[in-house]
């Protein structure tokens, strides 16, 4: 059984907004998708928070992917940690990462320069994104889908949940 779901970033500290609210909070999706037997996961876990505090208007989501089994359908983690980067409705980054804190910051770094339409271009630029834009379970995984599945309890700065 895994701990209990929680907040991970900055500015809405108490949890209780749903993404709907939060403006710029759903802009970008960042999930980490781990499983709490996972000896990385567990390593990895508080790099992922203390990103999550340095990007306080993204919404950062730890989802144990044996306890959300149902709400996953299809997708397939092969390795830990898996990484889901979404903004808006285009899924721009879904796999493995390193468990680096540094290499997830430089990758935010790089899709927070983005205006919205260069990101609608990089989610089509390649076969693998153009099939990550289709997949009906990474469609699924919006940011109130994700609030709604991880929304129990929160810590620290910003907007985000575990479970």
């Amino acid at each position: 059984m895994s701990p209990p779901r929680e907040a991970l970033a900055g500015s809405a500290a108490d949890g209780d907004s749903p993404a709907s609210e939060l403006g710029a909070f759903s802009e970008f999706v960042v999930v980490c998708l781990c499983a709490e037997w996972c000896g990385v996961c567990r390593e990895y876990r508080d790099g992922f928070k203390e990103v999550a505090r340095q990007f306080p208007a993204l919404l950062f989501h730890w989802l144990d992917i044996e306890d959300h089994a149902d709400h996953l359908g299809d997708l397939d983690v092969e390795n830990f940690p898996t990484l889901l980067i979404k903004r808006r409705q285009w899924t721009l980054y879904f796999g493995t990462m390193l468990p680096t804190p540094s290499h997830l910051r430089r990758t935010l770094e790089s899709f927070l320069e983005q205006s919205a339409e260069q990101s609608q271009e990089y989610a089509f630029s390649g076969a693998e994104r153009r099939r990550w834009q289709g997949d009906l379970d990474l469609r699924r995984l919006t940011a109130d889908e994700l609030s709604r599945i991880c929304s129990r309890a929160s810590v620290g700065g910003a907007q985000a949940s575990a479970g």
